[in-house]
């Protein structure tokens, strides 16, 4: 900022001043316009992720918008802030004393050259100091290890020949570690790189590794570790409620040149809500279809609640099977009236009800199953109801083949499935827990494409459901894998695989 004692005598120079500060006014403008315009569609993408009709929105594809908006806000507040002669109007985010303790903290002293006063001559004296840390980063660092086994022989006895026996390896020969191997797999399905993705990343730090070396490492580890997935997959059948889902797994046909359509089938549990004592987990098995007859062999001799989507396959299951009891998920429903909503005051109407029940649902997640099912007795139950005679009475009214028909009829002929939470306070309302878990495998998808054969499906669908199972227990699932994979190379014991479980490092 301009003091008065700054300003100039001459009156050319003055003209010059003013001149100059006009052009950095008028160019601080057009930054602090971009400023705002960035920041409103920030806002305006904020809107779509968070309000009405944000189910119609690919929410991965909010999270790149939201990256480059962003970005580009930040270059313009810098642009700005470094125009201007005055301080920024507000301090940026920072997040200081957050960062976590166990990093290693490398100290640099920046300190003056000369320690004599410079008005006395006289020694200075320590009083304080300023002390700042920032996050630094040294990129993926490869080290050889080095393992020498000497051999020893008795000078008495020359045909005895002594040594320690090598380290058993999951790779017999090769030279990965298990804590590279499992770096891999994290990197392949936790952080969605492709294999010769990883394989160029390894090449920038004079690293050549094939991708097909890759795969041979990835195969390998899947063989050790899918023992350990189908005894999560027994665990679940052994449970009283299960969620259900599925989805596509593109997989290279060779015979016809072009990739088929199998299927990931994910089953899962999540007792949180309701304070449940078992720990979450999931479970992906591959298949070459959706027929089914697949999540009738997968859940072999399951006996309770299958919370589930609208597909008719589960409702044929729950025929052929009288110990399984089908819970439909209310999501599903509220989706197909989202579509509608900005033409139909029906659609609307049935949106405003079912808000009702979502917001009763809040403020029971967390009690005991019998006080959830307390509460949605006493307040759920007739909105339910209402709501049940609304769409009948709505029904005679459309057209059966419009939206809205289908819309309602989906509902109403999905009605005990629905009701259901009523009755049991274990149940949620919706299928959104085994939906989340889903999402990592779409994320995969997006990026490799597709699977090269059946049987990478399936390898897929084992390393994916240990890794996810990692995140539930909110562990390392690099620190994890690399521990199991030392344990199965060193011949851990098939019936002792529940130790290895994540869920049992937690504490």
């Amino acid at each position: 900022m301009l003091m008065e004692a700054d300003l100039p005598d001459d009156v050319e120079a003055l003209r010059a001043l003013v001149l100059e500060q006009v052009r950095e006014l008028d160019t601080l403008k057009v930054f602090q316009a971009d400023v705002e315009r960035l920041k409103a569609i920030i806002e305006a993408l904020q809107r779509h992720r968070f309000g009405r009709r944000s189910e119609q929105f690919d929410p991965d594809q909010f999270e790149l918008a939201l990256e480059e908006v962003e970005t580009a806000l930040a270059e313009a507040e810098h642009a700005r802030d470094k125009a201007s002669r005055t301080p920024a109007e507000r301090p940026r985010k920072s997040n200081r004393g957050s960062l976590p303790a166990h990093l290693e903290r490398i100290e640099q002293v920046v300190d003056v050259e000369d320690k004599a006063c410079p008005c006395c001559g006289g020694a200075l004296h320590q009083i304080g100091e300023d002390v700042a840390e920032r996050l630094d980063v040294v990129p993926t660092t490869f080290r050889v290890l080095v393992t020498r086994r000497p051999r020893y022989g008795c000078r008495s006895c020359e045909s005895a020949i002594v040594q320690a026996p090598a380290p058993a390896r999951i790779v017999e020969g090769g030279i990965p570690t298990e804590a590279l191997i499992a770096q891999v797999l994290v990197a392949k399905y936790a952080d969605h790189l492709p294999l010769y993705r990883q394989a160029q990343i390894y090449a920038r730090q004079g690293i050549q590794l094939d991708r097909s070396t890759l795969a041979d490492w990835v195969g390998r580890a899947a063989w050790y570790l899918r023992p350990l997935r189908d005894h999560i997959l027994e665990r679940l059948r052994r449970s009283e409620r299960l969620f259900a889902d599925e989805t596509t797994a593109p997989v290279l046909d060779p015979g016809r040149g072009r990739t088929k359509t199998g299927q990931l089938w994910a089953y899962a549990r999540d007792d949180r809500p309701w304070g449940g004592d078992d720990p979450p987990m999931v479970a992906y098995v591959y298949a070459a279809d959706r027929k089914g007859e697949r999540a009738e062999a997968h859940l072999g001799d399951f006996a309770g609640i299958l919370q589930v989507d609208g597909y008719g396959g589960y409702a044929a299951l729950a025929r052929r099977r009288q110990q399984i009891s089908l819970a439909f998920c209310w999501a599903h429903v509220r989706r197909k009236f989202y579509e509608l909503a900005d033409n139909s005051p029906v659609a609307t109407e049935v949106l405003r009800r079912v808000a009702l029940l979502y917001a009763i649902e809040d403020e029971a997640r967390g009690l005991s199953a019998e006080q959830r099912r307390a509460v949605r007795h006493d307040r759920s139950r007739i909105i339910v109801d209402d709501l049940r005679q609304y769409l009948e009475a709505r029904i005679r009214q459309v057209s059966a083949k419009s939206k809205l028909g289908e819309a309602i009829r989906y509902a109403l002929t999905r009605w005990d499935g629905l009701s259901r939470f009523l009755e049991d306070g274990r149940i949620d309302l919706d299928s959104n827990t085994v939906e989340r878990s889903i999402r990592p495998l779409a994320l995969n998808r997006k990026n490799a494409l597709f699977a090269g054969s059946d049987e990478g499906g399936d390898n897929w669908a084992v390393i994916a459901t240990l890794i996810e199972n990692c995140k539930l227990s909110g562990i390392n699932p690099h620190i994890w894998l690399t521990d199991t994979l030392n344990s199965l190379a060193n011949g851990h014991p098939a019936n002792g695989v529940a130790e290895l479980m994540p869920w049992t490092t937690v504490g």
